[in-house]
C-alpha cells in the first residue's frame, strides 16, 4: 500500500480496496451498548402507574358489571354516578385548558359547547340502542360471552397507549389506541347484552364510555399539563386500585386475590425484573454495522 492516509469514505477515490480497514482501527471503533441508559427502580414504578390505572379501570368495570347483573347496584344510581364523574372530568379538562391557554377564551367556549352537544347525542344514542344491545347475544351461550369478553379486554390492555401524550397536552392519535378502545367497547357491548333490563344495559354502556373512552384522555392531559404529575399519578393509582379491590373483595376472595396480585406485580415486581435483566444487555457496535448518514 502507498503512504496515502486512509479515510473511511466511499465517495473519494483511494488506492485502498473498498472493504479495507486497518487492524488498529477495527477494534478501536468497537462500542458496547452505545445508546444504553440504565433504568432505575422508582422511575420505572412511577411509569408503570399508568398500566396499573388501566388494569384497575378494567377490574372496576367488571366489578360494576357483576353488581348490576346480580341486581346489587341500582342502574339509576350508576347513571347518576357516571354523569357526576363526567361533569367532574369535564370541569377538570376545561381548567387544564384554561391553564394552558388563558387568551383564547372564545375558542374554548365554542369547543365546550360542541363537547356538550356531542355528549348529549351519545347519551341519547345509547338510550335508544339499549333495547337492541340487550338482545344482541341472546342465542349465544354465556361461556362464549365470558371467553370473548376476556380476550377483548386482554387485547385492550395490550394495545392501550400508556404514554403521557405530546408536549402540547394533546393525546397521540395512534392506531393501537383506537383498536384498544374499540376492543374495550366491544367487550362492554357483549357483557351488557347479558343484562335483563334496558336501563341496566344503558347504565353499563354509559359507564363503559366513561371508563374506556374519556378517562384515558383526561389521564394523559393531567400527566402533561400539571407540574405535580408525580403526586397525581400516585394518588390516582391508589384511588383506582382501592376501588377495584373493594368491589372484588365484596364478591369473591379469589377475585380479590387475583386483582391484588396482578396490580402488585405490574407496579412493583415487573420494574424490579427489568432492572435486574438489564445487566445482561450486551449490544456491540462496530465498523461492520450499516453506516448512518449524517445530514446537516
Amino acid at each position: 500500500m502507498s503512504d496515502e492516509i486512509w479515510e473511511k469514505v466511499l465517495w473519494k477515490p483511494q488506492s485502498y480496496p473498498d472493504n479495507y480497514i486497518p487492524e488498529k482501527y477495527f477494534l478501536a471503533s468497537l462500542r458496547k451498548n452505545p445508546n444504553f441508559r440504565p433504568y432505575t427502580y422508582w422511575p420505572l414504578v412511577l411509569a408503570s402507574c399508568a398500566i396499573t390505572q388501566h388494569l384497575a379501570s378494567i377490574y372496576t368495570f367488571l366489578g360494576v358489571f357483576v353488581f348490576v347483573k346480580e341486581q346489587s347496584l341500582d342502574p339509576r344510581l350508576l347513571v347518576w354516578i357516571t354523569v357526576g364523574c363526567f361533569l367532574g372530568g369535564y370541569i377538570s379538562w376545561e381548567w387544564l385548558e384554561y391553564r394552558g391557554d388563558k387568551n383564547n377564551l372564545a375558542n374554548r367556549i365554542l369547543t365546550g359547547a360542541q363537547t356538550l352537544k356531542s355528549s348529549i347525542l351519545v347519551f341519547l344514542a345509547l338510550l335508544a340502542l339499549s333495547p337492541v344491545l340487550k338482545t344482541l347475544s341472546a342465542a349465544t351461550s354465556s361461556d362464549s360471552i365470558w371467553a370473548l369478553s376476556a380476550f377483548l379486554f386482554v387485547l385492550n390492555a395490550l394495545l392501550a397507549d400508556y404514554s403521557p401524550g405530546t408536549t402540547t397536552g394533546q393525546p397521540r392519535d395512534r392506531l393501537t389506541s383506537v383498536l384498544s378502545m374499540n376492543a374495550a367497547m366491544s367487550s362492554s357491548v357483549v357483557l351488557a347484552s347479558r343484562l335483563s333490563e334496558d336501563l341496566a344495559v344503558f347504565a353499563l354502556m354509559l359507564f363503559s364510555v366513561q371508563v374506556f373512552a374519556l378517562f384515558p384522555m383526561l389521564r394523559q392531559r393531567l400527566q402533561v399539563r400539571l407540574n405535580t404529575a408525580i403526586i397525581l399519578q400516585v394518588l390516582m393509582t391508589l384511588f383506582l386500585s382501592c376501588i377495584c379491590l373493594c368491589l372484588a373483595g365484596q364478591k369473591s376472595t379469589s377475585a380479590y386475590t387475583l386483582s391484588a396480585a396482578t396490580l402488585f406485580f405490574v407496579t412493583f415486581i415487573a420494574p424490579a425484573i427489568l432492572v435486574w435483566a438489564q445487566r445482561y444487555k450486551n449490544e456491540i457496535r462496530g465498523p461492520w454495522d450499516v453506516a448512518v448518514p449524517k445530514i446537516n
